[in-house]
């Protein structure tokens, strides 16, 4: 691609050059992640084209679509140019983004591995900048009946309740249940706390016959698994 001058709107560069009739001709696959994002924002500034603001986007993370993903939206207002309704655009493609990868080909998830709790709640969870608490609740065949975000906290702790946790398995009919939260630290190993909620829980459980199956710690890109490592209270 030809480099343009900042005050240079797309509408007059060459018909091959832009965005938008690139991704008509070739298709999206052929486009750069600065374009596709240029063709989201529609839009430039009074001396920036829609595709040199999505080239600072990217610079800001490194070129890191995973990264861009963590921000907040206001972050993306930082950049001039940018502006609200931009930003907004931005931030709900990258969420619809995040529901696409949550969602399966199956209708009823089904667990069976702390893998696949990962491949479940990694994207729903796994960028948050606070700790969010879940259970998944499931029948004999360890197939989905529910999957509930019970609780919120702040970056590096969140408090779950015992009883609510219980309540809710057997308000659904749950025969067994796995823990699940987030660490946007990026730290994947247990705290004290965690691994005290995890003990609590599991007697709990015994008292409705509900088996405690895991508890995964999901922080980024990686995970920990009480089950896995073989500490899951007795």
């Amino acid at each position: 691609m030809q480099n343009h001058p900042n005050k240079a709107s797309i509408k007059n560069w060459h018909l091959q050059d832009r965005p938008r009739e690139k991704a008509m001709q070739k298709g999206l696959d052929h486009l750069s992640d600065s374009e596709l994002i240029s063709i989201l924002l529609s839009t430039g500034s009074r001396d920036k084209s829609a595709l040199d603001l999505a080239r600072e986007l990217l610079q800001v993370v490194d070129h890191n679509l995973y990264q861009l993903g963590k921000q907040p939206y206001a972050a993306y207002c930082k950049i001039k140019g940018m502006g609200p309704a931009k930003a907004m655009i931005l931030a709900a493609a990258l969420e619809l983004g995040r529901r696409r990868a949550a969602s399966g080909p199956e209708e009823v998830p089904h667990f069976t591995s702390s893998s696949e709790t990962y491949r479940f709640l990694g994207p729903r969870i796994s960028d948050l900048n606070y700790e969010e608490f879940w259970v998944l609740y499931l029948n004999k065949g360890n197939r989905l009946i529910q999957a509930l975000p019970l609780f919120k906290g702040g970056m590096s702790s969140v408090i779950a309740d015992v009883k609510l946790i219980m309540k809710k398995a057997v308000e659904v009919g749950a025969l067994s249940m796995i823990l699940a939260h987030n660490h946007p630290s990026g730290r994947n190993q247990p705290s004290q706390s965690d691994i005290d909620l995890t003990r609590k829980v599991k007697e709990a459980s015994k008292i409705f016959d509900i088996v405690l199956l895991d508890h995964v710690i999901i922080a980024g890109n990686n995970y920990y698994s009480f089950a896995d490592q073989g500490i899951m209270p007795s």
